[in-house]
């Protein structure tokens, strides 16, 4: 049977879907702008919607899922002492010691693939292939500073809490644009989709960025050569040659993005030159 549909009740429709829309994007974004937190380690407002404590329990709880994935724990008691020296001094002589993350420094065993990560709450780990390309304790140092600093500067909390407000905003444009009888209207799901994926991205990016600047304070306090970061970067990019770049590239921006950014940070740190006596 067929069924004439009036343009008064199509208009009626499509002015619902926008109101829904609207009210589905206010949520969103007076959820997202609504949590604000102040971070005295970063000196800025965050917008975070989950508790430390809450990191901490997410952190252990994919703790033994993520160390899996990589060969589980390396079995070698004197690589293990020299990472658990430099977390250490980390976390004993830096800023790290005015929050309140516990952190756990882990040694994977894989010995192939060239990465290092951190879970919320303050899981930091390295795989044994960068492990063994490091040259200097100065250079573990600013790895393991690296990651910690996107603990203490709440990554994980921020990207889950930009996630949310994307996706709200993205279902928001699909309800109020999507007309089931308009093919068109799919595209604008899918543009607004690969939106929010660029939106995330920036922010990781930048994520990635400052947790340099904040490895380079830390390995400073704790005192090493902040300009080993920069050796860090120089192995990197060296082992980037070739068909098959390091999986630490799918997260961490190219070291020749970085190295300029890290040598501004270590003239921040020590404006008058770094000193003598740090370890290398």
């Amino acid at each position: 049977m067929y069924v004439r549909r009036s343009a008064g009740s199509g208009g009626g429709l499509s002015g619902g879907r926008i109101i829904v829309g609207l009210v589905v994007a206010a949520f969103a974004l007076i959820s997202y702008f609504g949590s604000s937190v102040y971070n005295p380690i970063t000196n800025e407002n965050q917008h975070v919607n989950i508790t430390p404590q809450q990191e901490i329990a997410m952190g252990l709880q994919a703790e033994p899922e993520m160390a899996q994935q990589y060969g589980g724990e390396l079995a070698d008691p004197t690589a293990k002492a020299k990472l658990d020296q430099v977390c250490q001094n980390l976390t004993s002589k830096s800023d790290t010691t005015k929050t309140d993350w516990p952190f756990q420094c882990h040694l994977l065993a894989d010995d192939q693939t060239i990465n290092a990560f951190a879970l919320p709450g303050g899981q930091v780990f390295i795989t044994d292939a960068l492990f063994k390309k490091l040259e200097t304790e100065g250079q573990l140092a600013g790895v393991m500073g690296h990651e910690m600093g996107h603990v203490v500067a709440r990554h994980s909390a921020q990207q889950i809490a930009k996630q949310q407000l994307t996706q709200g905003l993205t279902g928001a444009a699909v309800i109020a644009a999507y007309d089931p009888n308009d093919p068109r209207t799919q595209q604008t799901a899918a543009v607004a989709a690969m939106i929010a994926q660029l939106v995330n991205l920036r922010f990781s990016r930048e994520d990635e960025l400052q947790a340099d600047q904040l490895g380079v304070r830390f390995m400073a306090q704790a005192g090493y050569d902040p300009r080993a970061m920069i050796g860090v970067m120089q192995i990197l990019e060296k082992s980037s040659e070739g068909n098959s770049p390091p999986e630490f590239f799918s997260t961490h921006p190219n070291p020749e993005n970085r190295i300029t950014r890290i040598q501004d940070a270590i003239k921040q740190q020590y404006p008058n030159g770094v000193p003598t006596g740090l370890k290398p």
